[in-house]
């Protein structure tokens, strides 16, 4: 095969031009730090890179349910925190009002205060995080407890069909985020407040008639130190998923960034090296490009 002089030149241009593209590349890769701007520059790199910032996008979405799965447990623990402190004056008020030294004046002030503090744990009961009703179980949109003008506390029969939300936090994975509204917002708590306030109104009540109601307020008040065990209890979970994705965050982060981050130093030496492979190569091919017949007739 005759080698003329139009190969040669297309040749040592083609060199040329794969030369100063290779100087570009390292020139993006410090530009961008990575070790591709384009999947066509190294298809294996592209793919695996797409795996593994989807691994990461997977654990953001986790940690984003942690973070929301915390609101709610702190906020359930606080309002948990809330229903025992009323629960507690409410005792409080039953054991004073039992005394036979109060009168029916008196009594009928303590019932006026047990009706107020019945509508606190309305209020409690009815809780939002984000416009959601954290003690309504699935359903969220609506209210837990409505409280009509005489006092009459109904409960949403949804929730209580269907008392426990629970959110992903892991591959297959899933922790409830929420208080069975019916352990706490129980149909006989507020029986046994309104017949509270009842017999305080009523004349005729006496001490013992009153102070029966005790044993009553400390199954509701145990009821509800069982609803916090379980929201610690949860919540304790909680700290350790979080730890878990923390850890895998920074693995796969970590691989992600082997894959596609570049190496400076590394990328520094490789384009010193190829610039001056690139000076050499239009060295000589302006030597070859040069040469004329006349040259060759010498």
């Amino acid at each position: 095969m005759r080698i003329t002089q139009s190969m040669m030149t297309n040749s040592i241009l083609r060199q040329i031009s794969s030369g100063y593209g290779k100087v570009a590349d390292y020139q993006d890769q410090l530009a961008s730090g990575k070790k591709i701007t384009r999947p066509s520059q190294d298809p294996v790199v592209a793919t695996m890179g797409i795996s593994y910032r989807t691994d990461v996008s997977h654990i953001d979405k986790y940690e984003d349910n942690v973070s929301t799965a915390n609101k709610w447990i702190d906020s359930s623990g606080s309002a948990l925190s809330s229903v025992n402190d009323v629960l507690n004056r409410i005792r409080e008020l039953t054991v004073e009002a039992s005394n036979d030294t109060y009168g029916s004046d008196q009594r009928a002030a303590v019932a006026k205060e047990v009706d107020q503090l019945t509508s606190q744990i309305v209020t409690i009961g009815n809780t939002q995080v984000g416009g959601q009703y954290i003690f309504s179980g699935k359903d969220t949109q609506n209210v837990l407890l409505t409280e009509d003008s005489s006092g009459n506390v109904s409960i949403n029969a949804k929730a209580l069909a269907n008392p426990v939300l629970t959110i992903p936090v892991n591959d297959g994975m899933t922790v409830p985020i929420n208080v069975d509204p019916g352990q706490v917002f129980s149909a006989s708590l507020f029986s046994d407040l309104k017949d509270l306030r009842d017999t305080l109104n009523n004349p005729d009540s006496n001490g013992p008639a009153i102070s029966a109601y005790l044993d009553k307020i400390d199954r509701h008040l145990d009821a509800v130190t069982g609803a916090q065990t379980a929201s610690g209890g949860n919540s304790n979970r909680i700290s350790m998923i979080k730890n878990r994705l923390d850890t895998q965050k920074t693995i796969a982060t970590k691989i992600m960034s082997n894959n596609e981050d570049a190496d400076y130093a590394e990328t520094i030496v490789k384009l010193n090296q190829q610039q001056n492979v690139y000076t050499a190569a239009l060295s000589v091919g302006a030597r070859i490009i040069q040469t004329s017949l006349v040259d060759f007739l010498k």
